[in-house]
Order: structure tokens, then sequence, then C-alpha cells
């Protein structure tokens, strides 16, 4: 059985189980649209499921065509590569292809190039710092709604591991950002104004990272 949805045909694999009493639908990678119902449910009565459902589905493949768009991606420090799946042991970034061993750990492989990456921004960024401040520690890790924390009572500024994937100069911002509440701890118009003076064009950095959020 098939189903066109958005102009492209999709096939419909049906699943019949005992233990299911209502009939489920997921969109696979393929093109697959997979089915799963009691077996009581004719392929008439799938039929007319679907047509009932097709607003559904179509949110459905859109959300599949697009993790599937995303993972054939590679980001590095501001620019995309497309995703070759290879042999190798370790990861090589080509011009514009990255390619990639299979079940390689990538988060990994990111935050060993983020660490030194990180710092040496995190090192401009102090010693061009118009006010003095405590020299900061750098940690890193993968957050889901921030992209930069500052501990000022330990002096600690956490980078997000996502920004190794961004142009350097939204890491700048970021760095900046960080600092500045060494200087001023909440987000007050005395703070906007210690982030101006190291970072001029803060608030159009601030709206490029909003499309990644």
């Amino acid at each position: 059985m098939y189903i066109r949805v958005k102009g492209d045909l999709l096939e419909v694999k049906i699943e019949h189980k005992r233990t299911t009493r209502n009939t489920y639908m997921r969109v696979k990678e393929g093109n697959v649209l997979q089915v799963t119902t009691n077996p009581f449910t004719t392929e008439g009565m799938i039929r007319k499921i679907l047509t009932e459902h097709i607003k559904e589905i179509e949110r459905m493949y859109e959300f599949q065509k697009k993790k599937e768009s995303y993972e054939d991606k590679f980001y590095y420090l501001g620019k995309e590569y497309d995703v070759v799946g290879t042999n190798e042991k370790e990861v090589r970034l080509g011009t514009s292809k990255v390619f990639i061993p299979k079940d390689f750990d990538i988060n990994k492989w990111y935050l060993e190039k983020a660490r030194p990456v990180f710092q040496e921004h995190l090192d401009a960024c102090y010693h061009k710092f118009s006010r003095v401040i405590p020299y900061p520690t750098l940690k890193i890790r993968k957050m889901k709604s921030r992209w930069g924390v500052c501990n000022t009572k330990t002096h600690a500024v956490t980078l997000n591991l996502e920004l190794i994937k961004r142009e350097t100069h939204l890491l700048d911002y970021v760095i900046y950002h960080e600092l500045s509440h060494l200087i001023e701890g909440n987000h007050s118009k005395r703070f906007w104004n210690v982030v101006e003076e190291n970072f001029p064009d803060y608030k159009e950095a601030r709206d490029e990272l909003k499309r990644y959020e």
C-alpha cells in the first residue's frame, strides 16, 4: 500500500499486534509510514484512517524530512559540511564534506576541538575586556536553554558545547556576555552597557543566536 504525502509517495507498512488496541502511525526514514494496529483492522479501515489523519501524517513527514536533512549536515565553526560515512578511524574534514566513521562519538570529538578554541577566545576576550575582573575558569558542557553561564562566586564561565558549531564572533559575544556578569550580576541596563563597551554589535549577535535555539 502507498500514500501520497506532500507530493511524495510513502510506502505504508502495516504491522498487526494482538497487544495493540488502537492504530498508531509513524513516519520513518526512507519514506515509510509505519502503521501498527490490531488484527481486526482491515486494509480498507486503514485507508480510511490515513485519509482522516492526512494532516497529521503531513506534519510527521515534514518533521522527519527536517530531521534527515539535519543529520546529513555537519557544522563546525560556522561552516556547513555534507556528511559522508567512512571506514576510517577518525573524523576527517574536507573542503565541503566531513568523513565520519560509523558509531563515532561525535560529541567527544566536538569537545576535544572546543577546549583549545574556547580557551583561546576566552583569553583574548579577557585581555581586551574594558573592566578589571578576576581571570575566569573555563568549563564546557552541552546546555539546552543557555549559551553560557557565569558563576560570580567561583569566577567560572561555562560555555555551551554547541557554540563550536557556530561562527566565532558568536562565541566571542557569549564570552563577553558572561564576563560582563562579573561586573553586573543581573541583566540590568548597566549590565548591557558593559556588554556594549566590549562588543558593540551585541544585539545583532544575540539575534543570530536566537535562530539556533
